[in-house]
């Protein structure tokens, strides 16, 4: 698919939880191509895992801890090998951490609460301990996203993915994974990307801003569809990222790193 858009596409298969086999992708990056300049961590595999309507006293440790490995420590490792190779060519690069939601909300479930604020820190604190190395580190949530598995859910294609709605009505609102793809190189285009280090971003939010448009040329707006359906929602701004800075740590370590 990326070969056929003009770019050139290079299928690898790895393992994000096996750290050797990261090891090995990064050395590859670096042998073909010099440098690297983007870095999306959107590793999940939690739809089997995730089950919703139950209480944290109900759930299956054992799934829970799977679905942890597979959406957080398979982040953490990989930008652990892979912005090492991004800091030889800085300033410049960007990694980008996919989450679920841009408010610090409850999400439904112990385990996928966990998964998809944990990746949202982890943006604030690559960002934090990149700041003075030209990286830029954020966190970038899509909306409703009518993905493989979503059409399959609703057992419809993409060619007629409206249908979906007979199931639930908010499909009509979903965006395909190309909208918050072309958020990320929106964001990875833009000069001055670094002053959005540390924050989440949302793809309908990204799309006002760059203008950029979902496949078909819309600009799908999940955000405003949820509020004018459910209600407003309180999302990360200005007073809530105030908490992140002047800790403790920042006080006694102020030059750190």
């Amino acid at each position: 698919m990326v070969t056929a858009e003009g770019g050139r596409g290079v299928a690898v298969r790895v393992d994000h939880t096996v750290e050797e086999e990261i090891a090995a992708l990064v050395e590859r990056v670096r042998r073909d191509e010099g440098r690297l300049d983007v870095l999306v961590n959107d590793i999940w595999g939690g739809e089997t895992l995730t089950e919703w309507g139950k209480p944290f006293w109900e759930l299956s440790s054992e799934k829970g801890l799977a679905m942890l490995k597979t959406a957080v420590h398979s982040h953490i490792l990989t930008s652990r090998h892979a912005v090492p190779l991004m800091l030889e060519s800085a300033p410049g690069g960007l990694v980008v951490e996919i989450t679920d939601g841009d408010a610090y909300s409850y999400r439904g479930n112990l385990f996928y609460d966990l998964t998809k604020t944990s990746v949202i820190r982890l943006a604030f604190i690559m960002a934090k301990e990149l700041r003075r190395r030209g990286v830029t580190a954020l966190a970038l949530t899509p909306g409703l996203l009518r993905s493989e598995t979503m059409l399959e859910h609703f057992g419809v294609r993409e060619e007629n993915w409206r249908d979906g709605a007979e199931k639930d009505p908010d499909f009509l609102a979903s965006e395909t994974p190309l909208f918050v793809g072309r958020a990320v190189a929106a964001l990875a285009a833009d000069p001055e990307v670094a002053s959005k280090s540390g924050r989440v971003y949302s793809s309908w939010g990204l799309s006002e801003e760059y203008g950029f448009t979902d496949a078909d040329g819309s600009r799908p707006h999940w955000g405003r569809h949820f509020e004018e359906k459910y209600g407003k929602v309180r999302r990360c701004d200005d007073g809530f990222y105030e908490y992140w800075f002047e800790g403790p740590f920042d006080l006694v370590f102020p030059d750190w790193p």
